[in-house]
């Protein structure tokens, strides 16, 4: 989904830079899983930036966009569809809620097999960064498989999470992953999409993350536009809990966020939500919109759409 320009029109200002203490590995957002009853209506959530505006780019963020956008191309939009992806027509009779759109008395309704996978009780644990192929690889399957994940971003010289992912694994190689649900942790691409599809999924891992070194191949050549953006650490003041983000893979805007997020090592909870989710109506609910990235900060209270918005935000509250 595109953003908008962070225009003279809009009022807020952005918060000043806060700082913040390192927690334990674990640590969850526990605002993300705390529920209302079931017979009170939640309000929505109240914006800190602009409303979003739909297939707007921020001025001077076309060439980012571009060349974020390459990954999709190279990747034939791997990670954009949810497992099991189907569309269909059905009659509109004023329903609320999410929608693809509209047309001649039709509404276009988005369906997966999500909802009828194992899903985990806690978020697992990911820990790798953005500039790396085999990284890209896992990512669209966490976004196929609509996983929730807290990903601790271990960029080059990064002291934060690199140090304890060698820690935990005992090996420098990334990416590394550790499910809580099952207690089972390990390194190498393929097996922890397999893992994932099989623990997670219908067990039949997507054609285009199974051709070896050709999804590797592009998976890098992909990332090349962007000139290694998400691949080394800057200096930063780490959050107190992690940040949450919404937005799937194959999305530019998505990816100009988690570069940002990577090179300040800052950790998130990941609400992938590609086409066929369940959980684009969760959002509607929550915001009363769809679009992606959408941010959640529990450390501030802040929350807001718009990529460029939104890495401006970061950079002002914690970049050091």
């Amino acid at each position: 989904m595109a953003t908008s320009m962070l225009s003279a029109r809009t009022s807020t200002a952005l918060p000043v830079r806060a700082g913040g203490s390192r927690r334990s590995l674990a640590r969850v957002v526990r605002a993300s899983t705390e529920q209302e009853p079931a017979s009170v209506e939640k309000p929505k959530k109240t914006l800190s930036g602009p409303t979003p505006e739909r297939f707007k780019v921020a001025e001077g963020q076309i060439g980012a966009v571009a060349g974020a956008a390459l990954p999709f191309v190279m990747r034939a939009g791997s990670g954009a569809l949810a497992s099991g992806y189907s569309v269909s027509l059905v009659k509109d009779e004023g329903q609320t809620g999410y929608t693809l759109g509209t047309f001649g008395g039709q509404r276009v309704q988005e369906t997966s097999k999500i909802a009828s996978f194992n899903r985990p009780e806690k978020p697992l644990e990911i820990y790798e960064f953005e500039g790396c192929p085999f990284c890209r690889k896992v990512r669209e399957a966490v976004s196929i498989l609509d996983l929730d994940v807290i990903f601790y971003p271990c960029p080059q010289g990064g002291s934060t999470w690199r140090p304890k992912a060698i820690e935990l694994g005992g090996k420098k190689m990334f990416p590394y992953m550790s499910d809580p649900n099952s207690g089972t942790a390990m390194y190498e691409s393929d097996d922890i999409i397999e893992y994932l599809f099989t623990k997670y999924g219908d067990g039949q891992v997507p054609l285009s993350l199974r051709l070896g070194a050709v999804t590797a191949l592009t998976a890098g050549l992909g990332l090349a536009a962007r000139m290694g953006r998400g691949s080394r650490a800057r200096p930063s003041k780490i959050p107190e809990q992690p940040l949450v983000l919404w937005g799937y893979e194959a999305s530019p805007f998505v990816k100009l966020v988690r570069e940002t997020l990577c090179e300040l090592e800052i950790p998130y909870l990941l609400k992938p939500g590609p086409r066929g989710s369940p959980r684009r109506e969760e959002l509607v609910e929550l915001t009363g919109t769809y679009q992606a990235p959408f941010l959640e900060d529990p450390n501030t209270g802040e929350s807001m759409f718009e990529s460029s918005y939104i890495v401006q935000y970061l950079e002002n509250t914690y970049a050091a």
